[in-house]
């Protein structure tokens, strides 16, 4: 495939390549992507997603919030894939500099990446609203009901940023450096919808800016390479 070669090239050129990637990533490793699964919620569910996931609805319906949370978007068994690890490989042969992901599900970490920005942050951070103690996701995902600390008993809330939450500055501002920086933007996995998150790409100013996804983006006018697939399937080809 002439597209795969090419991007195979300008890897082997580059020193300071970042991967920008969504939930597509995660499909192939049984993480279902937010859209698609969007009748199961209807079925199971009183409230849209976008309802049960915000930071209202959180403080005012815990117990509806978790019983979402828990069964829609903790995959803890869930294990990196052929684009994980492929993302991993490259970093650690020097041609990739950082990964900025919309995923909370720590699948890069696992995979081996070192220099991941976390823009919705992450299932495995977790703290108590009241003392701040630390909790990791097996404590949340076992707890019966909403997960309360078991030093002061206050509500536990996950590190993931929810609808009417702002993304962390620190996150953002590596991110922004990271992409303004870079001689390579690979963006894979994510329809680039999401913002202000897919908004980061605007700060790429290289001419070597790859999209990789099964469906059509708003970006791809200003693609200088597009790859049309499963995007673990792609760069196992690499």
């Amino acid at each position: 495939m002439k597209e795969v070669e090419t991007l195979r090239t300008w890897l082997e050129e580059s020193r300071q390549a970042v991967f920008f990637g969504g939930a597509g990533v995660s499909t192939e490793s049984g993480i279902p992507d937010f859209r698609s699964v969007d009748g199961l919620y209807q079925q199971s569910y009183d409230y849209p997603p976008e309802t049960i996931i915000s930071h209202s609805f959180f403080l005012q319906e815990p117990e509806e919030f978790y019983r979402f949370y828990k069964e829609k978007m903790l995959y803890l068994d869930a294990r990196p894939n052929v684009a994980h690890r492929k993302i991993a490989q490259l970093e650690a042969e020097g041609h990739l500099k950082a990964v900025v992901t919309q995923n909370i599900d720590g699948l890069h970490q696992a995979a081996g990446s070192g220099t991941v920005y976390e823009l919705h942050g992450s299932v495995h951070r977790n703290y108590c609203m009241k003392c701040h103690k630390s909790f990791d996701a097996e404590y949340v995902k076992g707890s019966a009901g909403v997960p309360l600390c078991d030093s002061c008993g206050g509500m536990i809330k996950p590190d993931v940023v929810l609808y009417e939450e702002a993304l962390d500055g620190i996150t953002v501002e590596r991110s922004v450096e990271a992409i303004s920086r870079a001689d390579l933007l690979i963006i894979g996995g994510t329809s680039l919808a999401v913002y202000p998150a897919a908004g980061l790409i605007n700060y790429y100013s290289g001419s070597r800016l790859v999209l990789i996804n099964k469906t059509p983006t708003p970006y791809d006018k200003r693609a200088d390479l597009i790859l049309s697939g499963k995007i673990g399937e792609l760069l196992g080809q690499i």
